[in-house]
């Protein structure tokens, strides 16, 4: 059986997640979710085509998968998957609300 983890991209985004819980605790219950969600199957969210990958992702990242999971009031989150032999991790880039998505989407 493989594990499955959720990890942060990096330290900010993950301080950013802790933050939440006080100053939005509703969106933290949100990622909370999600999160969870993930833990059972990482591959719970929508997978997005490659030609719509911001290139900031794909320089910054090095991304060659990109997910996107739906939270309630049109946030998104967005992650990628990595997995070996051992393991699977769902690493969370960042999330948004609609709108912040769709101009981080070019949409």
């Amino acid at each position: 059986m493989t594990d499955i983890f959720v990890g942060f991209v990096d330290e900010k985004t993950r301080k950013e997640y802790e933050k939440a819980k006080q100053e939005d605790p509703k969106l933290f219950t949100f990622l909370e979710r999600a999160t969870d969600d993930l833990k059972k199957s990482p591959e719970s969210g929508t997978k997005i085509p490659r030609k719509f990958w911001p290139k900031e992702y794909v320089k910054k990242y090095k991304v060659d998968n990109l997910w996107k999971y739906d939270l309630p009031n049109a946030w998104r989150l967005i992650y990628t998957i990595a997995k070996d032999e051992v393991m699977i991790m769902a690493i969370i880039l960042e999330w948004f609300d609609h709108k912040d998505y769709e101009r981080r989407f070019g949409y």
